[in-house]
């Protein structure tokens, strides 16, 4: 009994260590779209309520962290998004581990070629290509973010590679302000960022999907 009792444990022990990205809807992905005619009012960006977290994982944990944004703005027609940039400080970039003591390398390997090479790319940005009402049928069946009310398209640009990408968010408007949150996987290969792809590296492999949350409040200029 006791045996059973420790092989229970080292299982619950490993599966706990062998992180996934976190269960999230995946957007999708493709090539750079034309931007949307940002036409209407101007609301800016509050850069101190807005911001872009992030969640990276491998066998045996996961890191997380938060990214600032430098600027952005959305446009407003009718009382709907019309269009809209965002820039983001990749260089601004925090480490939430619960664990602290390796965040100082942590964040200067990400920062370095092998990951976003901040010292050349400073910035990523999101430029909106257009902003819909509701999910297409397949994407809400399987919705994970159940309170998303809108469809976002986009380009994102990461390292100088630019793709559209798509996905569930949950949008608020009013006369005065905009709130936007979400919650998606994305596969960072797609934009070069390929450094520990390689299952045959064990415990060292880091999964090409890595998590994004998105919380942008924007104000009336």
């Amino acid at each position: 009994m006791k045996r059973s009792v420790l092989i229970f444990a080292g299982l619950a022990l490993f599966a706990a260590s062998c992180k996934e990205a976190p269960k999230a809807d995946v957007a999708s992905a493709g090539a750079a779209q034309e931007v949307a005619n940002a036409s209407g009012m101007t609301y800016a960006t509050d850069l101190a309520q807005s911001y872009v977290t992030w969640i990276g994982t491998k066998p045996v944990g996961q890191h997380q962290g938060k990214m600032l944004l430098e600027n952005g703005s959305l446009a407003l027609e009718d009382g709907k998004i019309s269009g809209g940039k965002f820039d983001i400080a990749i260089g601004s970039m925090q480490s939430m581990d619960e664990d602290t003591s390796g965040a100082h390398k942590l964040l200067g390997h990400l920062k370095s070629p092998d990951f976003f090479d901040v010292a050349t790319h400073p910035l990523a940005s999101f430029e909106i290509t257009s902003v819909r009402e509701g999910l297409d049928e397949a994407v809400a069946k399987n919705l994970v973010m159940k309170d998303a009310t809108h469809t976002v398209q986009g380009n994102l640009t990461l390292k100088g590679v630019t793709k559209s990408i798509s996905f569930p968010a949950k949008l608020v408007v009013n006369e005065h302000q905009v709130t936007a949150v979400a919650n998606f996987n994305i596969d960072r290969t797609l934009w070069g960022l390929s450094y520990g792809n390689d299952e045959s590296l064990k415990d060292k492999f880091i999964r090409p999907m890595v998590n994004i949350g998105l919380t942008i409040v924007a104000n009336k200029a």
